[in-house]
């Protein structure tokens, strides 16, 4: 019987499936093949001593601790003998940290620049990839350089990107690479003679594993600069730039606390840019001080607001300075604005007299209270508020929280507890908790109204030179406040008005409550 067509095509695929098979998988380890050749290669990138662009310890101020502990590793590259005679080893790592802007990659720089050692520097995310297995290869291969060329030392920057803590997230890949990491630092085929550099901006979430010591040895915390500090960054970042003689330097650091060499950075080049801009010659006060401006409170908009909406700013910022003005526990105001910046329709800049570390309890509540002192008298001049107050109630939000959980600064029955732990509170906990932060936000509000609502003419006073100025500097604000008392507060006694009285001792004065009890509950 002659066999059918089907017939045919079954015993042809038999016959061949397994060349057919073969054929599939060739295919298939071909385009595999083709895809690892296309995928990027990241090569360490060696930054070599002699490099014209380094950066040395000169250009680097407001740093001071943190130089004197990596001259340390300096000398022992350079002169490894003298610290071997005395059995000192070098420090298998040093760990950079602290906030953004701080200089932690620029002090990496300056290592480069000092050691005279081979510097390879990667960033930690580029060892995390999709593929399986790639970041730990990655890992190797830079290790493997990096001991060609010994004494070497190794820079990882953002290293939270890698070397968060294990069991945190689903991430395999991640917890592959920094496995990888640890053995290459301190395992059993770790050879001593690479330092590893690394920064972070997170070292709370890294994992405790990484910051043993063996691994890395120093962790040197990198703060923001103080006001010497900061004089010395404006010193080096106007440097071959003309200054005008009414230009001082640390006045200008003087007003700029808080902000970090970055910030300073971009705060002399903004300055000098704005010469260039009006063609000056040289740099003036008045050019630093727009350029401050700018860096805190943004560009200046060209938004134009009708006559109610600015009348309405014109309270909202002089419901703020009043009450910074009466309030022991507040820095400086030094300007009041109504032109709009950036996002924000208006703006009162809040200077401090001098650098603090340390805040009590009333002086976050004297915080709060200001912040809210714009909504509070939009409510007191029109009955009602707006939606200008949005950042003021996020920053309460904020510090309500951090007096609760950070400080232990609720109420007087908790103020003792210890700081909690999120995963493990209970409902109750956290509802006394949240009840706390609003009683917290509650207190500042009604501090608020009662300041308000007692010095209501200068509130109009302030709002009226606003709306014919538009920016009032500190000489305005001191005019306007003449003869008004500022309050002091006095241990277990409250807010007092500081005022000579002469009916009264001089240690009692008049007493003017502005921080009442927390309401009480229905």
């Amino acid at each position: 019987m002659q066999q059918s067509w089907t017939d045919s095509v079954k015993n042809f695929g038999t016959e061949w499936s397994g060349v057919f098979m073969i054929l599939f998988m060739f295919i298939i380890a071909f385009f595999l093949w083709r895809t690892l050749k296309m995928m990027p290669k990241t090569k360490p990138v060696q930054i070599k001593p002699e490099v014209k662009s380094s950066i040395g310890w000169d250009e680097i101020a407001g740093v001071d601790e943190a130089k004197d502990e990596l001259r340390e590793v300096v000398e022992f590259l350079r002169d490894p003998k003298r610290f071997h005679a005395l059995g000192a080893r070098v420090p298998a790592g040093v760990l950079l940290h602290g906030p953004p802007g701080t200089g932690k990659t620029l002090l990496a720089k300056a290592v480069a620049h000092e050691s005279g050692a081979q510097f390879f520097s990667q960033s930690a995310a580029s060892f995390v990839e999709m593929f399986a297995g790639l970041g730990a290869s990655r890992i190797r291969r830079l290790f493997r350089e990096a001991r060609k060329h010994a004494p070497a030392i190794i820079f990882i920057d953002e290293l939270d990107a890698v070397g968060g803590r294990r069991g945190s997230d689903n991430s395999s890949e991640r917890e592959q690479t920094l496995n990888q990491l640890l053995v290459e630092m301190d395992g059993f085929n770790s050879t001593g003679d690479v330092v590893v550099m690394a920064a972070s901006n997170l070292l709370e979430k890294l994992d405790p594993a990484l910051l043993r010591p063996g691994r890395f040895d120093r962790q040197v915390f990198v703060s923001p600069p103080d006001v010497v500090g900061r004089e010395r960054i404006l010193g080096v970042h106007t440097r071959g730039k003309p200054l005008g003689a009414g230009v001082d330097l640390a006045e200008v650091a003087a007003r700029t606390s808080g902000l970090t060499g970055a910030d300073l950075a971009n705060l002399c080049n903004e300055a000098a840019i704005r010469c260039a801009r009006r063609a000056g010659n040289e740099l003036t006060g008045d050019d630093f001080e727009q350029a401050f401006e700018r860096v805190v409170a943004g560009v200046q908009s060209r938004r134009v607001l009708n006559a109610h909406e600015k009348r309405v700013v014109a309270f909202h910022e002089a419901g703020h300075a009043l009450c910074a003005e009466l309030l022991p526990g507040v820095d400086t105001v030094h300007k009041i604005s109504i032109i709009p910046r950036g996002r924000a329709l208006g703006y009162t800049l809040n200077l401090p007299d001098e650098d603090r570390y340390l805040k009590t309890r009333e002086e976050l509540i004297d915080h709060m209270t200001v912040l809210l002192g714009g909504r509070v008298a939009e409510q007191i001049v029109f009955g009602e508020v707006t939606t200008g107050a949005t950042d003021d109630l996020k920053r309460v939000s904020e510090v309500a929280r951090a007096m609760v959980y950070d400080y232990a600064m609720g109420t007087a029955g908790t103020a003792q507890r210890a700081v909690s732990n999120g995963d493990t509170d209970s409902e109750q906990f956290r509802r006394i908790r949240d009840e706390e932060q609003q009683e917290l936000a509650y207190e500042a509000s009604r501090a608020a109204t009662e300041l308000l609502t007692a010095q209501r003419e200068k509130l109009e006073e302030f709002a009226l030179a606003l709306l014919e100025h538009e920016v009032l500097e500190r000489d305005d604000i001191a005019r306007i406040m003449r003869g008004v008392p500022r309050m002091e507060r006095r241990p277990g006694r409250g807010l007092r008005v500081v005022a000579a009285v002469a009916a009264q001792e001089p240690d009692a004065p008049r007493t003017v409550r502005t921080s009442a009890r927390p309401p009480a509950k229905d």
